[in-house]
């Protein structure tokens, strides 16, 4: 049988055997892996799933989820703080943000959460006065900054310094005349920052954010520089010792990080679709638009129909209301 349309073009996939040629290499390669982890006794997978639900595990997942959430918040309102001098008329409000960020990121965290909890021995008490003057009261810091809050102060001042830097850039990405219009309207600076900037800069500042709240996640296990017995690492590495099975409690740990982590790689993606509402995607060149081609989809064309019908008191059956893109 002819077909009806001559000179037809009877266009075929171009074959592309490298594509199956590396996913074969990738498959077989992600096999051997798993064979390794399976079948190698050395990882001891009876003491793993024995340990997993362990309540001392639990209990160190419990405090580690504390340093990254309480850290994560305290550093949060650090960093705006801090961004907010950067871009600041004073020069002193810019110089002394400069000087903490650069200190806070130019030296180690372990260095920093050392000096922590060597506190106590370099100030065996703190007081509140006037310098070189009277001092209004004092207090023991031994007792006032346990392991607990020197992990978590030590936690979020190093965290902070970084979010400056993604909080900064967040904000140099909204366009200055959001600013002047919003000034235009009589609103303060606050309220601007509040209600204008900080709005549209999340956009920006959300998918670092949520990179740096999973590196915190993994930080903490460096509190035991404070030190600070109670977080998962130190947990599971206490187990492993006591029973000379290190490499299976390593896996435990590995697991709950790993859960943990992907949780907030879950989050993380709502945020970013939340707050990227309308720029670069699908929903936000239907709003601007008004449909996915040019005439919108079908059931926008309905939904306007609709509202013509209501606005004009006519019949859904006249036959001259035509609802045009």
């Amino acid at each position: 049988m002819s077909d009806p349309i001559p000179h037809r073009i009877h266009a075929r996939p171009v074959p592309r055997p490298g594509r199956f040629l590396a996913a074969a290499v990738v498959l077989v390669l992600a096999a051997m892996v798993v064979n390794g982890l399976v079948t190698n006794p050395n990882y001891r997978w009876d003491t793993v799933w024995l340990y997993l639900r362990d309540v001392v595990v639990i209990r160190g997942v419990m405090w580690t989820l504390v340093l990254t959430f309480g850290s994560m918040a305290i550093a949060v309102v650090l960093a705006v703080l801090l961004a907010v001098m950067r871009r600041s008329d004073n020069p002193v409000m810019r110089w002394v943000a400069w000087a903490y960020i650069w200190f806070f990121r130019g030296t180690p965290i372990y260095t920093q959460l050392v000096f922590w909890g060597l506190l106590a021995v370099l100030y065996p008490r703190l007081s509140l006065g006037i310098p070189f003057g009277p001092e209004f009261f004092s207090f023991s810091t031994r007792d006032v900054i346990t392991a607990f809050w020197a992990a978590l102060i030590g936690l979020a001042l190093n965290e902070a310094a970084y979010l400056a830097e993604i909080v900064r850039a967040g904000l140099s990405s909204v366009d200055p005349g959001q600013t002047e219009a919003a000034k235009a309207l009589g609103m303060k600076d606050s309220k601007i920052l509040r209600r204008v900037v900080l709005p549209q800069a999340m956009r920006v500042i959300v998918p670092p954010t949520g990179n740096e709240t999973i590196s915190m996640l993994k930080t903490t296990s460096l509190v035991i520089a404070v030190p600070f017995t109670h977080d998962l690492f130190y947990a599971t590495n206490a187990i492993g010792n006591r029973l000379y099975q290190t490499i299976p409690l390593l896996v435990i740990a590995a697991i709950w990080y790993l859960l943990i982590t992907s949780v907030l790689m879950v989050g993380q993606h709502y945020l970013e679709r939340y707050y990227g509402r309308g720029f670069g995607t699908e929903t936000g060149r239907r709003r601007a638009g008004g449909g996915t081609g040019p005439s919108g989809s079908r059931k926008e064309r309905k939904a306007r129909k609709q509202d013509l019908i209501r606005q004009s008191g006519t019949t859904k059956d006249d036959p001259f209301l035509e609802v045009t893109p």
